[in-house]
């Protein structure tokens, strides 16, 4: 069955908060994974499904600092891993050899970084963005299969709208690099991914879930913009300020992590998967031009998620594509 690209009336809204969509749901004894989980957006989900009942494991290339980050969240676990560092993610999930995982938050990203190569020549927006998270699921598979109902939650971005996947040519060796077109991927990337990996998942009651959180200048995303290109793209005042205006879907973080922790524990999402969110809820299609080459107020006010990104074929060519670059085979059963 395929799912609609069409809003479902959650109940929730712009301006709704992380605490508010989990109010009334129980996590006890369920067992959740959010990489970047110790600052910014994943911080506050960590948090969130922490005091909802649920076991969270952080995974984090610095143990110590990510220790530092979240001293005012007790409880939450952290264990070392580098969505770079292919072992070191296989290590990472042998942390849950034989035990359920039930929800998986891929939420670990960079932005717009000048072009930079890991050791296997992959492009860094896209190894770490789409392909470490790929392999990091992979291994967490037959996990997720043994809760018996999971969902994995990519946290994509509405800056998918400056490029689709280049299938030719991913990583930039023979076209010139622009680092928003390289950010637009990888975000188109992370949607793709949850669209066959629910299709691949669903019979397992796997389900996948992508989504954008809304623009959120906290989380220390922007590191590769100056203060001045993020005065300009709307996201700080005359002041230096963070601007939060949900109308133009500027957020805080409380209210930026809303929608990963809606997609992973709302009721509403239960028979559904595959499908791209916004505001707590399924967004609509957006069609239109792409290829931004950079953010604007007016790209992150507009909703809606690029068919290109949905488009089952594009998934089925991305997953085949990542198991290439990566040199690995995944079992996922075909639905």
């Amino acid at each position: 069955m395929t799912t609609l690209q069409q809003p479902i009336g959650s109940g929730f809204g712009i301006t709704s908060t992380a605490a508010e969509v989990i109010h009334g749901i129980d996590l006890a004894g369920k067992v959740a994974v959010v990489t970047g989980g110790y600052s910014g957006l994943g911080r506050e989900t960590a948090r969130i499904l922490l005091g909802a009942g649920a076991r969270v494991i952080v995974p984090a290339r610095d143990v110590p600092r990510a220790a530092a980050a979240l001293a005012a969240v007790p409880g939450v676990e952290i264990a070392a891993m580098d969505l770079l560092d292919p072992p070191s993610i296989d290590a990472f999930a042998e942390r849950l050899d034989r035990q359920p995982l039930h929800l998986l938050v891929n939420n670990a990203g960079i932005m717009a970084c000048p072009l930079t190569r890991d050791s296997r020549g992959l492009e860094h927006q896209f190894a770490t963005n789409h392909l470490g998270h790929f392999q990091l699921t992979a291994r967490l598979w037959p996990a997720l299969r043994r809760a018996g109902g999971a969902r994995v939650v990519s946290v994509s971005s509405r800056g998918h709208w400056f490029s689709p996947v280049d299938f030719d040519d991913p990583n930039f060796e023979h076209r010139a690099y622009d680092p928003w077109l390289a950010y637009g991927q990888s975000k188109t990337a992370n949607i793709l991914f949850a669209v066959e990996l629910d299709r691949r998942g669903r019979r397992e009651n796997v389900r996948a879930f992508s989504l954008h959180p809304g623009g959120i200048v906290e989380t220390g995303l922007a590191k590769h913009m100056t203060r001045e290109q993020i005065r300009q793209a709307g996201g700080l005042d005359e002041h230096g300020n963070p601007v939060v205006d949900p109308a133009r879907g500027l957020k805080n973080v409380e209210q930026g992590a809303s929608t990963i922790v809606w997609c992973a524990t709302s009721p509403k999402l239960e028979s559904l998967g595959g499908v791209y969110c916004e505001d707590n809820d399924i967004a609509p299609l957006s069609e239109g031009d792409s290829g931004q080459t950079a953010p604007t107020v007016d790209a992150f006010k507009r909703g809606g998620v690029k068919p290109y990104a949905i488009d089952p074929a594009n998934a089925r060519r991305l997953w085949e594509l990542s198991e290439r670059l990566l040199g690995i085979s995944t079992d996922f059963q075909e639905s």
